[in-house]
């Protein structure tokens, strides 16, 4: 099998706390190889070292090669380099948004406190104000629509 057929399958595995998305969409799936040994070695990358999410996307990764045939799975997860919202698929983005969670701006170097264009991901309103800086999950912030008054997520430039 080749090593786009192997990244292929793994698209079923996705993100527990965004089950909408894919580890490849996420940015977080790096690589898949198979060794000269028959191994399959998979790289990924957290979206921030100590993510509690990456034990069940390595558990997810391994499930899904196994029961495709795959014997020796070995999964590397790579700290450098870190883990960016540049990395998120364009796909990825609208998966957020359809999912009610505001994709993040092109961050460039700007910092959290800068002011960003965010939109609704509900009526696409640029009326927005924040509620806290973090949301449902740490690489979340919590913000309200001024127009329809619904509560959403943002997820943050990292």
């Amino acid at each position: 099998m080749s090593d786009t057929e192997i990244l292929q399958l793994l698209e079923s595995v996705h993100d527990p706390e965004i089950p909408s998305l894919s580890i490849e969409d996420l940015g977080v799936l790096r690589s898949a190889r198979v060794s000269d040994d028959d191994t399959v070695e998979v790289v990924i990358t957290p979206t921030y070292s100590g993510c509690p999410a990456m034990d069940v996307i390595e558990a997810d990764i391994k499930k899904c090669l196994t029961s495709n045939g795959f014997r020796n799975v070995l999964v590397i997860t790579q700290l450098a380099p870190a883990w960016t919202t540049e990395w998120l698929t364009e796909k990825g983005r609208e998966i957020l948004k359809k999912s009610g969670i505001a994709p993040p701006s092109r961050c460039g170097t700007a910092s959290f406190s800068e002011n960003r264009i965010i939109e609704c991901p509900m009526c696409d309103s640029k009326s927005v104000e924040l509620l806290s800086q973090f949301g449902t999950t740490a690489c979340k912030a919590l913000y309200r629509c001024q127009t329809c008054l619904e509560p959403f997520d943002y997820f943050k430039c990292h």
